[in-house]
C-alpha cells in the first residue's frame, strides 16, 4: 500500500478531484483496496433512533474512496506526488520521487 493511516492525500481523479482538496486518511482498507479520507466522499446516512441519539434522522458520513484515486501530498512540493521505498538505518522509508522529502509513518 502506497498510503497509510494518517497520511496527508489528494484526489487525483473522481467525484473529489477538483480544486487540490487534501484530507488526512482516517482508515485504510486493504482487502477492498480503499481508505477512508476525512471530508472526502460524504455521503447521507439514515441513522436509527437509539438511547444515545433519541431524535434519529439524517447524518452525514465519509464512505471509502479507491487508493488509485488518491496520491500522498507532499508539503514541499505543495501538490500530490509518487513516492519510492529506500532503506535508510535499517528502516524501509517512503521519499517523494521529485524533492526527496521523507514521509514518516
Amino acid at each position: 500500500m502506497h498510503i497509510r493511516k494518517n497520511d496527508n492525500v489528494v484526489a487525483i481523479s473522481g467525484r473529489n478531484a477538483g480544486g487540490g482538496k487534501t484530507g488526512k486518511v482516517l482508515q485504510v482498507l486493504p482487502a477492498k483496496r480503499t481508505a477512508i479520507v476525512e471530508g472526502f466522499s460524504i455521503v447521507k446516512k439514515a441513522m436509527r433512533k437509539t438511547q444515545d441519539n433519541p431524535q434519529g434522522g439524517i447524518g452525514q458520513k465519509e464512505s471509502p474512496v479507491a487508493m488509485s484515486n488518491l496520491q500522498i501530498y507532499c508539503p514541499n512540493c505543495k501538490k500530490g506526488v509518487r513516492t519510492r521505498h529506500v532503506k535508510e538505518a535499517g528502516n524501509t522509508v517512503r521519499k517523494c520521487r521529485k524533492c526527496g522529502h521523507l514521509f514518516t509513518a
